[in-house]
């Protein structure tokens, strides 16, 4: 028997066939996507300025303890020198190298950051979605919940909660900086599910009497990714100053590299002081930078999504 015939009388060969085709023709479709979202992120200059500047940041987290290796050891005889080739931003009151802790905490700073918007965003929009789609007691419920989270303000939280434990790890404090960020976006998505709830598409699905869950993953969430998209951008922006702030107040545990403890350690150090002022100058400028990129981005996505906005 020729090798055709064996594979036309294996009644498998058409299964895989087709699977193989399907696949193949969904990632052909995938990669027409992505190509298509990079085309329009590059069209608009704003989001390609901020994301070739988040793009550097995530690269220097990866390979910058690579390429410039951060030592620990001090060396008081080197405390405080000047900025030079060898040390771009001087040393610190330990002789350290300030540019090598710089790109040391960087990875730490943006593990916080992607976390936290993670969460924020999973947590909003679920609960956002929930509370406008199925209303009732459960819209009175999460509403109330969100109400009383924006009404509690979050600085004298964490002062009593640096009083009784440390944070340890990135997720819990991302889980700490969640907590205050979600209930903002959740009423927002509720408020764009509501109006979506009364749109002709949404109400000939529930005349088709298809399920709660189909409706909610398969007609609202595609009309909604775009505002979550860019709520995460903000998300993340925002955690950046908050994993800052908690770091100087000491609720988290203590990382000598993070951009937070370098601020703390030059404010006790004494901002009066000259010799200080690289070491305060250093973790401001990449915030700064990092701050920049993301408003640019989540600005130039905003152009690109939303039609009332977007230049022809």
């Amino acid at each position: 028997m020729s090798e055709k015939q064996s594979v036309r009388s294996d009644p498998n060969g058409g299964k895989w066939g087709d699977f193989l085709s399907r696949a193949g023709s969904t990632f052909a479709a995938l990669g027409r996507t992505i190509k298509n979202a990079f085309v329009k992120l590059f069209s608009n200059g704003q989001a390609c300025a901020g994301f070739c500047i988040i793009i550097f940041f995530i690269l220097l987290a990866i390979f910058g303890p690579m390429i410039f290796p951060y030592d620990v050891t001090t060396n008081f005889s080197m405390r405080f020198l000047p900025p030079s080739w060898e040390h771009p931003f001087g040393t610190d009151e330990m002789g350290r190298d300030i540019f090598r802790q710089l790109i040391s905490g960087t990875s730490n700073v943006l593990q916080i950051a992607f976390y936290t918007g993670l969460i924020t965003v999973a947590v909003g929009t679920l609960l956002g979605i929930i509370s406008g789609y199925i209303g009732g007691i459960v819209d009175k419920v999460i509403q109330g919940l969100a109400n009383i989270v924006l009404t509690i303000p979050s600085f004298p939280v964490f002062l009593m909660l640096a009083a009784l434990f440390t944070i340890e790890s990135p997720i819990e404090l991302a889980l700490a900086l969640s907590a205050w960020s979600w209930a903002g976006l959740c009423r927002s998505v509720r408020a764009q599910v509501m109006s979506f709830r009364e749109r002709d598409f949404i109400q000939i699905c529930a005349v088709m009497r298809m399920s709660k869950f189909h409706i909610i993953v398969k007609e609202l969430f595609p009309n909604i990714i775009s505002y979550v998209l860019i709520n995460f951008i903000v998300a993340v922006r925002n955690a950046i100053t908050g994993s800052v702030g908690i770091m100087m107040l000491g609720l988290a545990a203590y990382d000598p590299t993070n951009w937070g403890s370098m601020l703390e350690r030059a404010r006790n150090i004494g901002l009066v002081n000259p010799k200080v002022i690289p070491l305060l100058l250093a973790p401001l400028l990449a915030i700064m930078v990092f701050q920049i990129g993301t408003v640019l981005l989540s600005n130039g996505m905003d152009e690109i999504m939303n039609p009332r906005l977007r230049v022809n």
